[in-house]
């Protein structure tokens, strides 16, 4: 037992350092998955077929493409097309560019549950498509897109691990760097998994909580 703690107090400085930077992949990526992801939404249900094109080609080339493909082209590739990208920023452009892909399928799902009607009443008195995207289709579709945003998201959590194909240094890189000190490879995986589960385990009860009150409110 004495040595499954020391695995984490002897080496408290690389899991602080390296679950601090997947903590940052996690907040960039999904803030920047979310704003992307609606707008990508709002183009699926768009009025204007070049739009809905769009965002249909956009989401099915991403959703079928490797993740870590998708993080290795911003990594190695774009810098030899002439974007220079450090490994951090191309590990948040890969997250939001793959994650917003599966926030616009949500989010569409939320739009897909308001009443035709109330769209149509919206137009019928003179609101212009945008307007009635923004006033009264989305802000009852995000309610409704919560619980599986929130699975959107944990899958995110999990897959900032994938950013060791781009050499950044967060949860997924502790086993290498770890067996370089000695650490029982055993105990250092179940600590990583440990505390993926404590940063896991809010995100679980904001979906359980969104669940139940989109049950109550049907």
């Amino acid at each position: 037992m004495s040595e499954f703690v020391s695995v984490l107090t002897d080496n408290a400085d690389l899991f602080v350092q390296f679950f601090r930077t997947t903590i940052e992949l996690f907040l960039i990526g999904g803030v920047g998955a979310l704003i992307l992801g609606t707008v990508l939404g709002a183009l699926r249900v768009s009025p204007v077929p070049a739009m809905r094109a769009f965002g249909t080609l956009y989401v099915n080339t991403v959703r079928n493409t490797p993740l870590t493909l998708v993080l290795v082209f911003f990594g190695f590739a774009a810098p030899k097309l002439g974007i220079p990208l450090d490994y951090f920023p191309a590990a948040c452009i890969g997250l939001i560019l793959y994650t917003a892909a599966f926030v616009c399928e949500s989010v569409r799902s939320g739009i897909n549950t308001v009443s035709a009607g109330q769209a149509e009443a919206a137009r019928a008195i003179g609101m212009p498509f945008g307007q009635v995207l923004g006033e009264v289709v989305l802000p009852q579709a995000l309610r409704a897109s919560v619980p599986p945003l929130v699975s959107v998201l944990i899958a995110l959590l999990k897959n900032t691990t994938v950013a060791t194909a781009v050499n950044v240094q967060q949860a997924g890189s502790l086993p290498d760097y770890l067996s370089e000190r000695g650490a029982n490879q055993l105990f250092t995986n179940i600590w990583i998994a440990i505390i993926f589960v404590l940063l896991v385990a809010p995100l679980a009860l904001l979906q359980r909580s969104a669940e139940r009150h989109a049950a109550v409110a049907a």
